[in-house]
């Protein structure tokens, strides 16, 4: 016999009771439940969020944002670890309900409990839901992986810088600084 699988409307998971320190993603219907995360994890993070935060509002580029939940289809929303939207962008969202599609630029920072697959999927979600790029940052190897709308993807280590020319015009993350 086989095991049936409960999903969830994002209307019913919006009604989820809140629990203490507990987070969750809604992952085409199926309720996902996020482990706290360490502090490299945080640290890390933070790296990347401080530099684009300085870049972008210095520019007046949009916002960077820090586990902001996005809905990216009717049966998923998705919480990554930084994401930018751009200004234009910014003019039509309304900041008292979740964003509505993907941000430009979603940044997952893996943790040692995240699977390849989930991770692979989630990029994928984002990448169909409007995303131009997607970081997601590997502490352990001390790298990235980057995956562009148009199907390119590339690692960069962390002896060298990251650059998002097509969204970030100027900016460059020497990735050795992000991972101290």
């Amino acid at each position: 016999m086989m095991a049936t699988k409960t999903l969830l409307t994002v209307e019913q998971f919006d009604r989820l009771p809140e629990k203490e320190g507990a987070r969750y993603e809604l992952n085409e219907g199926e309720l996902v439940t996020m482990t706290e995360p360490m502090p490299r994890h945080n640290f890390i993070r933070d790296n990347i969020a401080d530099a684009l935060k300085e870049f972008v509002k210095a520019r007046k580029l949009g916002k960077v944002v820090v586990e902001n939940g996005y809905q990216l289809t009717p049966e998923t929303v998705r919480i990554p670890d930084v994401s930018f939207i751009p200004a234009d962008r910014m003019r039509g969202i309304d900041l008292d309900r979740r964003i509505e599609g993907a941000p430009a630029l979603p940044i997952q920072v893996v943790s040692p409990t995240d699977l390849a697959e989930d991770l692979r999927r989630k990029v994928e979600q984002y990448l169909a839901a409007g995303a131009k790029a997607v970081w997601v940052f590997h502490p352990k190897s001390r790298e990235v992986q980057v995956f562009r709308a148009n199907g390119a993807s590339f690692v960069r280590r962390e002896h060298e810088s990251l650059e998002e020319p097509e969204l970030l015009p100027g900016f460059s993350l020497v990735l050795k600084t992000v991972f101290e």
